[in-house]
């Protein structure tokens, strides 16, 4: 990588505060990441006798709150300072994870203990979510922030890289208690740069209404606009279905493969592999680009089915790369399409609904995908979900072309703006460009 395009890649680290976030992100998501892998492990091998259904009740019940509590997390978002909000809920989150650190290291650990932790981990990611995703805005200036978005998914992806091949270490050696201890501990980091920051929000925001008028509005907003439906469709789909990688790797390389916990964390760190280059392929661009969410979609569910018809490990891992290059190109496009072409001031409440779509959809997709696997093998726990990424992605680029003739123009100038203008005939390919 030249010298000129490693600047164009990570320009976000120019900005003081934005460098104190990523810092601090990258403790915690390599905590959340051995957290989440110790907790798949912990339910579907230790808890259970290699159970999927119960470990897709655990991801469900962790997701749920997020569909739930999706509207009062956006109107949150936009309406109180972000940074403490933060600082709130990354301490709720650490201190869960020591709850589950203490119960599972004194031995006292039992299934109803993890489903009731997981649902509260789910309502502090929850309004935990919406926040994170917007608070980068006022970090870095808006013609950053695609950015910004990319540079936050490859600190999410080394994380990935690093989280679940430790974990799976850690838990052959030690077990799976001090995992969680250490994903609790690993919440002081991000504790300590929020307290240092001092973010200056460039784009002035106008506060919400209060109670369901705030969030009427934000639902208004996106019913009149076809492109956030479409990209929401496709989102909903593939996050229901596809995004489920630690449950159906667990379910691989236990189950199909007969692999133990390391091979389990090499798994997980292969996928990341394949996203980390997608990341940072996406902090160099400039901006995202509808046709982009649509092939990656497409891509996803494609390689996504190759990978479960692997007749062994190792060529399992062969396609992993590649699996977790198309999802987070999807993610961080659909991401930052959305973000870009959204209002500052609606910015928390859409993503809210877009996160409880991409994410929260897993408390129906969970349970499903995890039952596919135990009743009908591990292979399908993964065909469930790739088969309707691609039929999707087909359908939302067929309806993208024919009804969301809309084009986005938004400004950097000294205003910046956003307008959304009608497509002429002659320019209803714009829409997915």
């Amino acid at each position: 990588m030249t010298a000129i395009s490693a600047s164009r890649t990570f320009r976000s680290l120019r900005h003081r505060d934005y460098r104190l976030w990523a810092s601090g992100a990258i403790v915690s998501n390599t905590g959340t990441w051995m957290q989440r892998v110790a907790q798949d492990w912990l339910v579907i091998q230790v808890l259970t006798d290699g159970s999927g259904t119960a470990g897709g009740i655990t991801t469900g019940l962790q997701f749920g709150p997020i569909l739930l509590l999706a509207p009062l997390a956006g109107t949150i978002a936009d309406r109180f300072p972000q940074r403490r909000t933060l600082m709130t809920t990354q301490a709720a989150m650490g201190l869960l994870g020591l709850v589950l650190a203490v119960l599972v290291m004194s031995g006292h650990a039992q299934l109803w203990h993890v489903y009731v932790l997981a649902v509260l981990l789910g309502c502090a990611s929850a309004i935990d979510g919406p926040v994170r995703q917007t608070f980068v805005g006022q970090l870095v200036p808006p013609e950053d922030l695609p950015n910004a978005i990319g540079l936050n998914s490859a600190s999410f992806n080394s994380a990935r890289l690093i989280g679940p091949a430790l974990a799976g270490v850690l838990i052959a050696w030690i077990g799976t208690g001090p995992v969680f201890l250490l994903n609790a501990l690993s919440f002081i980091a991000p504790m300590i740069t929020l307290h240092l920051m001092r973010p200056a929000d460039p784009v002035p925001r106008t506060r919400p209404a209060k109670g369901a008028g705030s969030m009427r509005e934000g639902i208004r907003y996106v019913r009149a606009r076809p492109d956030l439906l479409a990209i929401f469709a496709l989102v909903a789909v593939v996050g229901t279905f596809g995004l489920n990688f630690q449950l159906t790797s667990a379910l691989m390389t236990s189950v199909e493969y007969g692999t133990d916990s390391a091979g389990y964390g090499l798994a997980g760190t292969v996928l990341a592999v394949g996203s980390l280059a997608g990341a940072l392929v996406a902090a160099r661009r400039e901006r995202p680009r509808y046709r982009l969410v649509v092939g990656a979609a497409a891509a996803f569910g494609v390689l996504a089915s190759v990978a479960a018809l692997m007749p062994t490990y190792a060529l399992y891992l062969l396609v992993l790369p590649f699996m977790g290059l198309a999802s987070l190109t999807l993610m961080t496009a659909a991401n930052a399409t959305v973000q870009m072409s959204t209002e500052p001031g609606m910015r928390g409440r859409v993503m809210a609904m877009y996160m409880s779509l991409m994410q929260g959809g897993t408390v129906v997709g969970g349970p499903v995908v995890g039952w596919m696997g135990t009743e009908f093998g591990p292979s399908w726990s993964i065909l469930v979900g790739s088969i309707p990424s691609v039929l999707v992605a087909v359908a939302v680029g067929i309806f993208l072309l024919r009804h969301a003739r809309v084009r986005v123009r938004y400004s950097f100038r000294s205003s910046p703006h956003l307008r959304l203008v009608p497509a002429r005939n002659d320019e209803r390919d714009t829409a997915a460009a």
